[in-house]
Protein backbone atom coordinates (compact mmCIF):
# COMPACT_ATOMS: atom_id res chain seq x y z
CA UNK A 1 0.00 0.00 0.00
CA UNK A 2 2.20 2.83 -1.00
CA UNK A 3 0.77 6.30 0.48
CA UNK A 4 1.51 9.93 1.35
CA UNK A 5 1.82 11.86 4.54
CA UNK A 6 1.01 15.26 3.88
CA UNK A 7 0.97 18.04 6.82
CA UNK A 8 2.73 15.14 8.14
CA UNK A 9 3.73 17.09 11.48
CA UNK A 10 5.64 14.53 13.42
CA UNK A 11 4.45 11.37 11.93
CA UNK A 12 1.40 10.60 13.87
CA UNK A 13 -1.02 10.03 11.17
CA UNK A 14 2.05 7.94 9.58
CA UNK A 15 2.78 6.35 12.92
CA UNK A 16 -1.12 4.96 13.35
CA UNK A 17 -1.09 3.98 9.42
CA UNK A 18 1.74 1.98 9.37
CA UNK A 19 0.57 0.13 12.54
CA UNK A 20 -2.53 -0.76 11.46
CA UNK A 21 -1.59 -1.82 7.87
CA UNK A 22 1.25 -4.06 9.96
CA UNK A 23 -2.16 -5.68 11.88
CA UNK A 24 -3.38 -6.78 9.01
CA UNK A 25 -0.37 -8.07 7.22
CA UNK A 26 -0.93 -5.26 4.44
CA UNK A 27 2.86 -3.66 3.76
CA UNK A 28 3.51 -0.01 3.02
CA UNK A 29 5.42 2.35 1.59
CA UNK A 30 5.62 6.16 2.20
CA UNK A 31 6.13 7.52 -1.07
CA UNK A 32 5.82 10.71 -0.19
CA UNK A 33 5.97 13.34 3.16
CA UNK A 34 5.50 17.08 3.32
CA UNK A 35 5.48 19.05 6.24
CA UNK A 36 6.72 22.89 6.12
CA UNK A 37 7.24 23.75 9.78
CA UNK A 38 10.76 23.06 10.99
CA UNK A 39 10.77 21.38 14.43
CA UNK A 40 8.30 18.89 13.05
CA UNK A 41 10.61 18.28 10.05
CA UNK A 42 13.23 17.33 13.13
CA UNK A 43 10.88 15.37 14.83
CA UNK A 44 9.74 13.50 11.39
CA UNK A 45 13.27 12.88 10.19
CA UNK A 46 14.35 11.61 13.51
CA UNK A 47 12.04 8.89 13.89
CA UNK A 48 11.75 7.84 9.99
CA UNK A 49 15.12 8.87 8.48
CA UNK A 50 13.46 11.18 5.91
CA UNK A 51 13.28 15.01 5.79
CA UNK A 52 9.77 15.82 4.58
CA UNK A 53 10.48 19.79 4.61
CA UNK A 54 8.22 21.45 1.82
CA UNK A 55 5.33 23.25 0.77
CA UNK A 56 2.25 21.44 -0.64
CA UNK A 57 1.35 24.38 -2.67
CA UNK A 58 4.50 23.81 -4.88
CA UNK A 59 4.00 20.19 -5.43
CA UNK A 60 3.50 18.95 -8.54
CA UNK A 61 4.67 16.08 -9.60
CA UNK A 62 4.25 12.86 -6.53
CA UNK A 63 5.42 9.02 -6.78
CA UNK A 64 2.51 6.52 -7.55
CA UNK A 65 0.25 6.20 -4.68
CA UNK A 66 -3.03 5.00 -3.54
CA UNK A 67 -3.87 6.30 0.37
CA UNK A 68 -3.34 10.08 0.36
CA UNK A 69 -3.34 11.39 4.50
CA UNK A 70 -4.02 14.39 5.74
CA UNK A 71 -4.49 16.13 8.88
CA UNK A 72 -4.47 19.58 7.41
CA UNK A 73 -4.76 22.80 9.38
CA UNK A 74 -7.16 22.87 11.90
CA UNK A 75 -6.44 26.54 13.70
CA UNK A 76 -8.99 27.80 10.81
CA UNK A 77 -11.55 25.96 11.91
CA UNK A 78 -10.77 25.50 16.08
CA UNK A 79 -12.62 26.69 18.79
CA UNK A 80 -9.28 27.82 20.14
CA UNK A 81 -8.62 29.67 17.05
CA UNK A 82 -10.49 32.84 15.67
CA UNK A 83 -12.66 30.69 13.40
CA UNK A 84 -12.09 31.97 10.00
CA UNK A 85 -12.45 29.27 8.21
CA UNK A 86 -11.99 29.54 4.53
CA UNK A 87 -10.72 33.14 4.99
CA UNK A 88 -7.85 32.17 6.25
CA UNK A 89 -5.06 31.17 4.34
CA UNK A 90 -4.41 27.81 6.62
CA UNK A 91 -7.90 26.62 6.11
CA UNK A 92 -7.95 27.13 2.14
CA UNK A 93 -4.91 24.64 2.02
CA UNK A 94 -8.14 21.86 2.02
CA UNK A 95 -8.12 22.92 -1.65
CA UNK A 96 -4.53 22.09 -2.10
CA UNK A 97 -5.61 18.24 -0.71
CA UNK A 98 -8.65 18.46 -3.36
CA UNK A 99 -5.94 19.38 -6.33
CA UNK A 100 -3.74 16.54 -5.36
CA UNK A 101 -6.64 14.14 -5.32
CA UNK A 102 -7.93 15.23 -8.64
CA UNK A 103 -4.70 14.88 -10.21
CA UNK A 104 -3.82 11.87 -8.87
CA UNK A 105 -7.04 10.05 -8.21
CA UNK A 106 -5.62 7.47 -4.95
CA UNK A 107 -7.98 5.15 -4.58
CA UNK A 108 -8.51 6.15 -0.32
CA UNK A 109 -7.74 8.64 1.58
CA UNK A 110 -7.86 9.80 5.15
CA UNK A 111 -8.49 13.69 6.32
CA UNK A 112 -8.16 14.74 10.09
CA UNK A 113 -9.23 17.63 11.64
CA UNK A 114 -10.64 19.39 14.52
CA UNK A 115 -14.13 18.96 15.32
CA UNK A 116 -15.35 22.43 14.97
CA UNK A 117 -14.91 21.87 10.97
CA UNK A 118 -18.54 20.37 11.38
CA UNK A 119 -20.00 23.23 12.94
CA UNK A 120 -18.17 26.29 11.64
CA UNK A 121 -20.11 28.84 9.12
CA UNK A 122 -23.50 27.13 10.82
CA UNK A 123 -21.75 23.76 9.33
CA UNK A 124 -21.35 25.00 5.52
CA UNK A 125 -17.75 24.91 5.63
CA UNK A 126 -18.06 21.34 5.99
CA UNK A 127 -20.30 20.96 3.29
CA UNK A 128 -18.00 22.73 1.18
CA UNK A 129 -15.41 20.71 1.72
CA UNK A 130 -18.06 17.10 1.71
CA UNK A 131 -20.05 18.44 -1.65
CA UNK A 132 -16.03 18.75 -3.42
CA UNK A 133 -14.64 15.42 -2.13
CA UNK A 134 -18.14 13.72 -3.73
CA UNK A 135 -17.75 15.39 -6.93
CA UNK A 136 -13.83 13.91 -7.40
CA UNK A 137 -15.95 10.46 -7.08
CA UNK A 138 -15.48 9.94 -3.72
CA UNK A 139 -17.90 7.99 -1.38
CA UNK A 140 -17.18 10.19 2.17
CA UNK A 141 -17.75 8.97 5.77
CA UNK A 142 -16.77 11.00 8.69
CA UNK A 143 -16.48 9.91 12.18
CA UNK A 144 -15.93 12.45 15.29
CA UNK A 145 -14.21 10.49 17.87
CA UNK A 146 -13.07 11.30 21.40
CA UNK A 147 -9.39 9.67 21.91
CA UNK A 148 -10.40 8.67 25.18
CA UNK A 149 -12.38 6.31 24.22
CA UNK A 150 -9.41 4.49 22.60
CA UNK A 151 -7.12 3.69 25.14
CA UNK A 152 -6.15 7.22 25.06
CA UNK A 153 -6.04 9.36 28.40
CA UNK A 154 -6.77 12.42 26.89
CA UNK A 155 -10.60 14.29 26.31
CA UNK A 156 -9.84 15.05 22.34
CA UNK A 157 -12.68 15.38 20.04
CA UNK A 158 -11.54 15.09 16.25
CA UNK A 159 -12.99 14.91 12.96
CA UNK A 160 -11.93 11.63 10.52
CA UNK A 161 -13.03 11.56 6.90
CA UNK A 162 -12.56 8.50 5.06
CA UNK A 163 -12.52 8.40 1.31
CA UNK A 164 -13.56 5.26 -1.43
CA UNK A 165 -13.64 5.35 -4.92
CA UNK A 166 -15.20 1.56 -4.64
CA UNK A 167 -18.46 2.34 -3.19
CA UNK A 168 -19.85 2.72 0.34
CA UNK A 169 -17.66 3.14 3.36
CA UNK A 170 -18.52 0.10 5.97
CA UNK A 171 -17.69 0.73 9.89
CA UNK A 172 -18.21 -0.95 12.78
CA UNK A 173 -17.19 2.77 14.97
CA UNK A 174 -19.60 5.20 15.28
CA UNK A 175 -19.30 9.02 16.63
CA UNK A 176 -18.91 9.58 20.02
CA UNK A 177 -17.85 13.16 21.14
CA UNK A 178 -17.32 11.16 24.59
CA UNK A 179 -17.35 13.16 27.52
CA UNK A 180 -17.87 17.56 27.62
CA UNK A 181 -16.14 17.60 31.00
CA UNK A 182 -12.96 15.19 31.76
CA UNK A 183 -14.24 14.80 35.46
CA UNK A 184 -17.53 13.13 33.83
CA UNK A 185 -15.79 10.56 31.96
CA UNK A 186 -16.94 7.03 32.63
CA UNK A 187 -14.10 4.66 32.66
CA UNK A 188 -16.45 1.57 32.06
CA UNK A 189 -17.35 3.82 28.66
CA UNK A 190 -14.87 2.09 26.08
CA UNK A 191 -15.61 2.24 21.74
CA UNK A 192 -14.25 -1.05 20.45
CA UNK A 193 -14.69 -2.85 17.47
CA UNK A 194 -15.07 -6.56 16.10
CA UNK A 195 -11.53 -6.80 15.12
CA UNK A 196 -10.25 -5.55 18.92
CA UNK A 197 -10.09 -7.01 22.51
CA UNK A 198 -11.69 -4.51 24.78
CA UNK A 199 -9.25 -2.04 25.96
CA UNK A 200 -7.92 -1.36 29.17
CA UNK A 201 -9.08 1.65 31.00
CA UNK A 202 -6.19 3.80 31.17
CA UNK A 203 -5.86 6.96 33.16
CA UNK A 204 -3.53 9.90 33.42
CA UNK A 205 -1.74 8.23 36.37
CA UNK A 206 -0.87 5.19 33.87
CA UNK A 207 0.81 8.07 32.16
CA UNK A 208 3.17 9.56 34.28
CA UNK A 209 6.89 8.74 34.36
CA UNK A 210 8.67 7.27 37.68
CA UNK A 211 11.49 8.87 37.71
CA UNK A 212 11.14 12.72 36.72
CA UNK A 213 13.60 15.76 36.75
CA UNK A 214 13.74 18.09 38.80
CA UNK A 215 13.65 20.77 36.58
CA UNK A 216 9.96 20.00 35.69
CA UNK A 217 9.13 20.79 39.34
CA UNK A 218 7.13 23.61 40.33
CA UNK A 219 9.40 26.30 41.95
CA UNK A 220 9.54 26.55 46.01
CA UNK A 221 7.75 29.87 45.62
CA UNK A 222 5.01 29.23 43.57
CA UNK A 223 4.62 26.11 45.69
CA UNK A 224 4.43 27.92 48.95
CA UNK A 225 1.73 30.00 47.54
CA UNK A 226 -0.15 27.05 46.44
CA UNK A 227 0.09 25.89 50.18
CA UNK A 228 -1.26 28.86 51.62
CA UNK A 229 -4.53 28.54 49.50
CA UNK A 230 -4.85 24.51 49.97
CA UNK A 231 -2.57 23.04 53.19
CA UNK A 232 0.15 21.27 52.70
CA UNK A 233 -1.32 18.25 51.25
CA UNK A 234 -0.98 19.21 47.56
CA UNK A 235 -2.86 16.14 46.69
CA UNK A 236 -6.12 18.15 46.84
CA UNK A 237 -4.96 20.23 43.79
CA UNK A 238 -6.03 17.71 41.40
CA UNK A 239 -8.32 18.74 39.09
CA UNK A 240 -7.91 22.20 40.08
CA UNK A 241 -7.71 24.99 37.33
CA UNK A 242 -5.62 28.20 37.78
CA UNK A 243 -7.53 30.91 35.94
CA UNK A 244 -8.70 34.25 36.66
CA UNK A 245 -11.86 34.90 34.83
CA UNK A 246 -13.67 31.89 36.30
CA UNK A 247 -15.37 30.29 39.35
CA UNK A 248 -15.73 26.76 40.33
CA UNK A 249 -13.17 24.52 41.11
CA UNK A 250 -10.24 26.98 40.37
CA UNK A 251 -7.43 29.19 42.05
CA UNK A 252 -6.57 32.60 41.50
CA UNK A 253 -3.94 35.20 41.24
CA UNK A 254 -5.26 37.20 44.07
CA UNK A 255 -5.95 34.11 46.61
CA UNK A 256 -1.70 32.99 45.67
CA UNK A 257 -0.75 36.92 46.15
CA UNK A 258 0.92 36.61 42.77
CA UNK A 259 0.46 40.47 42.21
CA UNK A 260 0.97 41.06 45.45
CA UNK A 261 -0.67 40.11 48.83
CA UNK A 262 -4.82 40.68 48.93
CA UNK A 263 -6.39 40.97 52.29
CA UNK A 264 -9.19 38.53 53.13
CA UNK A 265 -11.90 40.84 52.07
CA UNK A 266 -10.37 41.74 48.83
CA UNK A 267 -10.20 37.78 48.16
CA UNK A 268 -13.66 37.57 48.96
CA UNK A 269 -14.70 40.78 46.75
CA UNK A 270 -12.86 39.39 43.71
CA UNK A 271 -14.47 35.69 44.53
CA UNK A 272 -17.68 37.68 44.05
CA UNK A 273 -16.73 39.64 40.85
CA UNK A 274 -15.64 36.61 38.73
CA UNK A 275 -19.16 34.84 40.39
CA UNK A 276 -21.58 37.83 39.41
CA UNK A 277 -20.02 39.67 36.09
CA UNK A 278 -21.16 36.18 34.18
CA UNK A 279 -24.69 36.69 35.23
CA UNK A 280 -27.11 37.58 32.52
CA UNK A 281 -28.41 40.36 33.66
CA UNK A 282 -24.99 42.16 33.17
CA UNK A 283 -24.99 40.73 29.45
CA UNK A 284 -24.49 37.46 27.54
CA UNK A 285 -20.48 37.85 27.74
CA UNK A 286 -19.30 33.73 27.81
CA UNK A 287 -15.98 34.88 30.17
CA UNK A 288 -18.10 37.91 31.65
CA UNK A 289 -18.85 41.38 31.22
CA UNK A 290 -17.22 44.25 32.45
CA UNK A 291 -18.94 45.71 35.53
CA UNK A 292 -19.82 49.41 36.71
CA UNK A 293 -20.21 50.67 40.09
CA UNK A 294 -23.95 50.41 40.40
CA UNK A 295 -23.73 46.87 39.01
CA UNK A 296 -21.07 45.97 41.12
CA UNK A 297 -23.42 47.74 44.08
CA UNK A 298 -26.23 44.69 43.54
CA UNK A 299 -24.22 42.22 45.03
CA UNK A 300 -21.18 44.09 46.82
CA UNK A 301 -22.98 47.69 48.79
CA UNK A 302 -20.04 48.02 51.75
CA UNK A 303 -18.75 51.06 52.62
CA UNK A 304 -15.53 49.98 51.99
CA UNK A 305 -15.83 49.39 48.00
CA UNK A 306 -14.11 52.61 47.14
CA UNK A 307 -11.33 51.43 48.92
CA UNK A 308 -11.34 47.95 47.81
CA UNK A 309 -11.11 48.64 44.16
CA UNK A 310 -8.74 51.33 44.68
CA UNK A 311 -6.50 48.65 46.34
CA UNK A 312 -7.05 46.16 43.51
CA UNK A 313 -6.31 48.10 40.38
CA UNK A 314 -3.23 49.33 42.09
CA UNK A 315 -2.26 45.70 42.57
CA UNK A 316 -3.14 45.06 39.02
CA UNK A 317 -5.71 42.58 39.73
CA UNK A 318 -8.84 44.48 38.12
CA UNK A 319 -8.74 47.42 35.38
CA UNK A 320 -11.13 50.31 35.11
CA UNK A 321 -12.32 51.53 31.59
CA UNK A 322 -14.58 53.87 30.77
CA UNK A 323 -16.26 53.55 34.19
CA UNK A 324 -16.06 49.68 34.34
CA UNK A 325 -14.18 47.18 36.52
CA UNK A 326 -13.14 43.84 35.14
CA UNK A 327 -10.62 41.42 36.62
CA UNK A 328 -6.66 41.25 34.64
CA UNK A 329 -6.46 37.71 33.61
CA UNK A 330 -2.89 36.77 33.95
CA UNK A 331 -3.39 33.37 33.03
CA UNK A 332 -0.28 33.19 31.54
CA UNK A 333 1.68 34.12 34.94
CA UNK A 334 0.71 30.75 36.30
CA UNK A 335 3.58 28.10 35.92
CA UNK A 336 1.13 25.64 35.73
CA UNK A 337 -2.65 26.21 34.67
CA UNK A 338 -4.52 23.05 35.59
CA UNK A 339 -3.39 20.31 37.57
CA UNK A 340 -4.88 17.11 35.93
CA UNK A 341 -6.78 14.42 38.24
CA UNK A 342 -4.70 11.15 38.20
CA UNK A 343 -7.85 9.14 37.95
CA UNK A 344 -8.98 10.72 35.34
CA UNK A 345 -8.20 12.02 31.83
CA UNK A 346 -6.41 14.59 30.73
CA UNK A 347 -8.27 17.74 28.99
CA UNK A 348 -7.53 18.52 25.46
CA UNK A 349 -3.79 19.24 24.62
CA UNK A 350 -3.03 22.24 22.84
CA UNK A 351 -0.06 23.45 21.38
CA UNK A 352 -0.27 26.99 23.12
CA UNK A 353 -0.42 25.40 27.01
CA UNK A 354 0.84 22.18 26.96
CA UNK A 355 3.69 22.80 28.57
CA UNK A 356 1.91 24.23 31.61
CA UNK A 357 -0.27 21.07 32.73
CA UNK A 358 0.61 20.21 35.26
CA UNK A 359 0.04 16.77 38.66
CA UNK A 360 0.57 16.55 41.51
CA UNK A 361 2.93 13.12 41.69
CA UNK A 362 3.57 11.43 45.07
CA UNK A 363 3.41 14.39 46.94
CA UNK A 364 5.24 16.88 44.25
CA UNK A 365 3.66 19.67 42.18
CA UNK A 366 5.07 19.57 38.72
CA UNK A 367 4.51 19.83 34.75
CA UNK A 368 3.81 17.06 32.76
CA UNK A 369 6.82 16.53 30.92
CA UNK A 370 7.91 16.11 26.83
CA UNK A 371 7.31 11.80 26.96
CA UNK A 372 4.33 12.49 29.50
CA UNK A 373 2.11 14.54 26.72
CA UNK A 374 3.56 12.34 23.90
CA UNK A 375 1.95 9.09 25.99
CA UNK A 376 -1.22 11.38 25.96
CA UNK A 377 -1.36 10.71 22.68
CA UNK A 378 -0.80 7.37 22.27
CA UNK A 379 3.09 7.74 20.94
CA UNK A 380 5.00 4.72 22.45
CA UNK A 381 8.20 5.40 24.35
CA UNK A 382 9.89 4.04 21.22
CA UNK A 383 9.17 7.43 19.16
CA UNK A 384 11.87 9.52 19.49
CA UNK A 385 11.53 13.11 20.89
CA UNK A 386 13.90 16.30 19.79
CA UNK A 387 15.90 17.53 22.61
CA UNK A 388 14.20 20.84 21.91
CA UNK A 389 11.43 20.23 24.84
CA UNK A 390 9.70 23.48 24.20
CA UNK A 391 8.86 22.31 20.30
CA UNK A 392 7.57 18.83 21.37
CA UNK A 393 5.22 20.47 23.85
CA UNK A 394 4.16 22.40 20.59
CA UNK A 395 3.57 19.27 18.71
CA UNK A 396 2.00 17.23 20.40
CA UNK A 397 -0.43 19.80 21.37
CA UNK A 398 -1.11 20.05 17.63
CA UNK A 399 -0.86 16.07 16.54
CA UNK A 400 -3.20 13.45 16.64
CA UNK A 401 -4.06 9.98 18.64
CA UNK A 402 -2.17 7.60 17.01
CA UNK A 403 -4.54 4.68 18.50
CA UNK A 404 -7.77 6.48 17.63
CA UNK A 405 -5.82 6.70 13.63
CA UNK A 406 -4.70 3.40 13.77
CA UNK A 407 -8.23 2.08 14.41
CA UNK A 408 -10.12 3.62 12.16
CA UNK A 409 -8.12 2.95 9.53
CA UNK A 410 -7.74 -0.79 10.72
CA UNK A 411 -11.77 -0.93 10.82
CA UNK A 412 -11.57 0.33 7.12
CA UNK A 413 -9.74 -2.52 6.32
CA UNK A 414 -11.81 -5.32 7.84
CA UNK A 415 -15.23 -3.43 6.79
CA UNK A 416 -14.18 -2.53 3.70
CA UNK A 417 -12.33 -5.66 1.56
CA UNK A 418 -14.29 -5.65 -1.38
CA UNK A 419 -12.74 -1.83 -1.94
CA UNK A 420 -8.94 -2.95 -1.54
CA UNK A 421 -9.44 -6.21 -3.82
CA UNK A 422 -10.89 -3.73 -6.52
CA UNK A 423 -8.01 -1.13 -5.64
CA UNK A 424 -5.45 -3.72 -6.00
CA UNK A 425 -7.33 -5.14 -9.39
CA UNK A 426 -6.99 -1.38 -10.71
CA UNK A 427 -2.98 -1.59 -10.42
CA UNK A 428 -2.96 1.33 -8.57
CA UNK A 429 -1.60 -0.12 -5.84
CA UNK A 430 0.55 -3.32 -4.66
CA UNK A 431 2.63 -3.09 -8.21
CA UNK A 432 6.17 -2.68 -8.93
CA UNK A 433 7.59 -0.18 -7.00
CA UNK A 434 9.67 0.76 -10.09
CA UNK A 435 6.82 2.72 -11.78
CA UNK A 436 6.75 6.18 -13.46
CA UNK A 437 4.93 8.95 -12.02
CA UNK A 438 1.86 9.46 -12.63
CA UNK A 439 1.97 12.99 -13.97
CA UNK A 440 4.76 11.51 -16.20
Amino acid sequence: MRFVDLFAGTGGIRLGFEWACSEQDIKTECVYSCEIDQKACESYELNYEVNPKSDIRDLEVLPQFDFLLAGFPCQAFSYAGKQKGFGDTRGTLFFEVERLLKLYKPSFFLLENVRGLTTHDQGRTFETITTHLIDLGYSVHHLLLNSSNFGVPQNRVRIYILGSRWGSIKTNLYSDPGPADSHKYDANHIQGNLFEQPQKTVLVRDILETDVHQRYYCTEAFVKKLKKVVGNDLSVLHGYRLIDYRGGQSIHSWELGLKGECTRKEIAFMNLLIANRRKKQFGIHQDGKALTVDQIKTFYNNEDLPELLCSLESKGYISCYDGKYNPVAGNMSFEVFKFLDPNRISITLTASDANRLGVVHHGIARRLTPRECARLQGYPDSYQLISDENAVYMQMGNGVSVPVIKAVIEDFFVNNYAHLIKAKQSNLWMNDPATSDVAG
